[in-house]
């Protein structure tokens, strides 16, 4: 049976929800955010296998199904893969909208990392372009402690 709504007009309700959780990020991402905050460095993982190296790390190989153990020490500085623009203000976005966010290949690593791009118009980027990261002066064991990736 249908019911007809003609004329009737819909209701909107806008609302806020803060949902605080915690959870232990594990050891693979543990050493990643702690090499992050203490050294300003990235590390990932590396498959003794098909030799990829991951970034963000990942305790096992999702191509060969191996337990990663070795880790390597990669660049700060990579290229711009891909990117899109978030032009529109929501709660969860960190900063001001325009937010420019990139996929980040570093260099040393087989896969790229998605994070926020700074110091440039979003006319501006482009793939393939150098940046590199400008790590935040307060730093907590976080992805933020990565404060924004710019142009090199």
């Amino acid at each position: 049976m249908k019911e007809d709504f003609a004329g009737v007009e819909p209701a909107i309700y806008k609302s806020g929800i803060s949902v605080p959780y915690h959870w232990w990020a594990g050891e693979t991402a543990s050493r990643f955010f702690t090499a992050i905050r203490d050294e300003q460095k990235f590390v990932g993982v590396k498959c003794l296998k098909c030799g990829k190296v991951y970034l963000p790390p990942r305790k096992t190989c999702p191509t060969c199904f191996r337990e990663n153990e070795e880790w390597v020490e990669l660049s700060t500085e990579g290229e711009v893969v891909s990117f899109t623009v978030a032009r529109r203000q929501f709660a969860a976005m960190p900063k001001k909208a325009p937010v420019i966010y990139g996929l980040i290949k570093l260099g040393g690593a087989d896969t790229a990392m998605l994070h926020m791009l700074g110091e440039v118009e979003p006319s501006s980027v482009r793939i393939g372009m150098r940046v590199c990261a400008k790590f935040s002066e307060n730093r907590s064991g976080s992805i933020m402690d990565i404060e924004y990736f710019k142009p090199v």
